[in-house]
């Protein structure tokens, strides 16, 4: 809806979208609105004021039926006449923008028949029924979707739940969002005679929230123009100074991107290749994207070639040819083709040189490639085969829906409240740049850039990673935290112990929604877990455990083998000094009726005693299982973290924990909690990893904590 909108009252001389997309022409709403007010057209004839949408529609889809357009206009023209805009013109030109906005995109007949009928229900009496009595339930599915989300609130209070109504909807059908973001582009085009207070509210809501949806749905020729609209309302003076960057650029003589072009050109001529090649223009935040990066800009900085073929064959062809022909920028190439990006996106990415210093962006892709590069979700089409069985009124998933928005989905539904949904939402949507990571089995994980083993770990497994403990990083044991880049393989290694958790430490290595809020939720759940147990913390929590070889009497250490001769206690090892078999330990009683054991040597002893507190005689059981920390001071190296826990693996050390402490003169300090299946192990292990090159000490760590008072 945009009752509100009206056409600027003086359109400038050069706007974000008439100094690129010439070719275009843009709607003449004058001349629809006095069309409109002659009234429909005969029945048998197609209204003038859709020709322009059924000539783009039929440009992409030459059989097209017209007949559901020419039905849907004249309900739409009789429920709007008499509603006008603020720039006096009929109601009925807003839709039919959208409708052309869409149909140049290649939207399906279904979308642009619901795209017309957008505004009805919500704002004239046409009721759903009536709507899916004429067009059908899958024009009333659309049509009551974008109604649901012209009724969001973008106001600080409704924006949470409001705005997980919207992706809900737009996950059950994304043509519903389709419609939405042309409805807000031809919404920015014509904001000119409101109130700067007003234009700013929509353009910050426009950049925060559907900017990054059009490019999650692929829909980059939305999502460009809405770019520089909102440019040049929130930031007018870079605004302005980009628009003189481009119209000195245009007014300059030669074009080093044109004789690129040419010598492209004659390459693939010669080479036998059949390809068209195109001088793409940046767009206006392109431009001053790119001139904040480089400073000053040179004329082939403006634009971008691109190369479109036929068959994807085609693709890598044009590229040897240009590699072999002419000079590449190699730290330019990607291969988004045989690894497609979240947004279904597809192209080969190079760059090639020129002996005076120009270097020109190369963009190669096939023609359908190209299509989906432009329009993404709206190229797809329909993606439903409607059947008698169909739902209609309950919650579909839309088979063509990008990965992205499928685990979306998944993690609104397991985000424990609307703050938590919201918080992680605006955090996704910031994130511009996708990885891809690589499966052990063969398979591709998506993830955004700067995305962890923890993300990899939640991607693919969903809760049941709770009990990962580690990973391997091509070929290289990795920690956890080991941030992940693109096209890296990760192994991820799942824990046996059914009692493994996620350490709250996790929270800050997770970049993904899917991870923050799994984790969040089992930390919730288990409030006192999570945590470091260290002596005397405010996490520390006693673990009283029965034992059938423990004398009458006596208690036993959860999962430990220290025993004391004190009835109803529970043993706990010390954090501090993390005693294990055969060391000489001791005992001292804090709250709870807990017992911690320290190592004799423990600074901690000299404290408890200091303070008066009595000591209990501790022995060690039988069991000879134990949970060590160890710490290793090395220089630093590459690859010293990898090596260093393959060490541990390789002595069939299962490694509960590992910290490593920022680089200090050279110098690295790792810490480790293990656990191991025999005490009398622990020389070979300290061994083993001495002999680790680098690393120039292992020993029992001793942490300096404070006695309980």
């Amino acid at each position: 809806m945009s009752a509100e909108a009206t056409n600027p009252a003086t359109p400038g001389p050069a706007t974000p979208g008439s100094l690129r997309r010439k070719s275009r022409p843009r709607i003449d709403l004058r001349r629809l609105g006095r069309a409109a007010l002659l009234g429909p057209a005969a029945r048998d004839r197609l209204p003038d004021a859709i020709g322009h949408v059924a000539e783009a529609h039929r440009a992409h889809h030459p059989d097209a039926a017209l007949e559901p357009l020419r039905r849907a206009y004249v309900l739409a023209e009789s429920s709007h006449r008499g509603q006008m805009r603020k720039s006096g013109e009929p109601y009925i030109t807003h839709p039919l923008a959208v409708t052309l906005i869409l149909a140049e995109l290649g939207a399906e007949t279904t979308t642009l028949t619901a795209s017309l009928l957008h505004d009805t229900v919500e704002d004239t009496e046409v009721t759903l029924d009536q709507v899916r009595e004429q067009f059908g339930d899958e024009v009333c599915y659309l049509v009551d979707g974008v109604t649901k989300l012209e009724k969001v609130d973008y106001g600080a209070a409704a924006e949470p739940e409001t705005f997980r109504k919207m992706l809900v909807a737009t996950g059950n059908d994304v043509r519903v969002m389709s419609i939405k973001l042309a409805d807000r582009l031809h919404n920015m085009r014509t904001l000119g005679v409101m109130r700067p207070e007003k234009q700013e509210r929509i353009a910050k809501i426009t950049r925060d929230f559907l900017i990054p949806l059009a490019e999650r749905l692929g829909v980059q020729a939305l999502k460009t123009e809405l770019e520089d609209l909102v440019f040049a309302i929130l930031h007018p003076e870079e605004y302005e100074h980009t628009r003189e960057l481009i119209v000195d650029n245009a007014a300059r003589g030669a074009d080093p991107l044109a004789e690129i072009a040419e010598d492209v050109r004659a390459v693939l001529r010669e080479a036998g290749l059949q390809a068209e090649v195109l001088i793409r223009p940046r767009h206006f935040v392109s431009v001053h994207r790119v001139s904040r990066k480089r400073g000053q800009l040179r004329g082939a900085d403006f634009g971008r070639l691109l190369v479109l073929v036929n068959e994807d064959a085609d693709c890598y062809g044009v590229l040897g040819e240009l590699h072999t022909c002419l000079t590449p920028v190699v730290s330019e190439f990607k291969d988004f083709i045989a690894v497609p990006k979240f947004n279904l996106y597809q192209s080969l990415h190079t760059a090639v040189a020129r002996a005076d210093g120009e270097v020109a962006e190369v963009l190669i892709r096939t023609h359908q490639m190209h299509k989906v590069a432009e329009a993404g979700v709206i190229a797809l089409g329909n993606p439903y085969t409607p059947g008698a069985d169909d739902p209609v009124d309950g919650e579909r998933a839309d088979p063509t829906r990008p990965g992205w928005l499928s685990r979306l989905l998944d993690w609104q539904e397991s985000a424990p409240d609307t703050d938590t949904f919201w918080s992680t939402l605006r955090e996704d949507l910031a994130q511009d740049r996708e990885i891809t990571v690589f499966r052990a089995d063969g398979g591709s994980l998506g993830l955004p850039e700067g995305a962890s083993c923890v993300d990899a770990a939640y991607a693919q497994y969903g809760e049941d990673a709770h009990a990962c403990i580690g990973a391997r990083v091509n070929g290289r044991l990795a920690t956890l935290s080991t941030v992940l880049r693109d096209g890296d393989t990760v192994q991820l290694l799942m824990g046996q112990d059914p009692a493994s958790e996620p350490s709250r430490e996790w929270l800050e290595h997770a970049q993904t929604p899917g991870a923050r809020i799994a984790i969040q939720r089992w930390l919730a759940a288990h409030p006192s877990a999570g945590d470091e147990q260290h002596e005397e913390g405010p996490a520390a929590a006693p673990r009283p455990s029965a034992s059938a070889d423990a004398p009458a009497g006596a208690a036993r250490s959860g999962g430990a083998n220290a025993v004391v001769d004190q009835p109803g206690a529970s043993v706990r090892l010390a954090g501090c000094c993390t005693p294990v078999p055969p060391d000489e330990v001791t005992g001292f009683a804090v709250r709870g009726g807990v017992v911690t054991v320290h190592r004799v040597e423990c600074a901690a002893v000299e404290r408890m005693k200091g303070v008066g507190r009595a000591e209990v005689s501790v022995r060690w059981g039988d069991t000879t299982a134990c949970r060590v920390t160890l710490v290793a001071e090395s220089f630093g190296r590459p690859h010293l973290l990898a090596d260093l826990t393959e060490a541990i693996a390789l002595e069939g050390v299962a490694i509960v924990s590992a910290t490593v402490e920022p680089p200090s003169q050279q110098r690295v300090r790792h810490t480790y909690t293990l656990q191991l299946l025999d005490a009398a192990h622990l020389p070979a292990l300290m061994r083993a990893m001495r002999n680790v090159p680098g690393v120039y000490d292992v020993s029992r760590a001793q942490h300096h904590v404070a006695a309980a008072q």
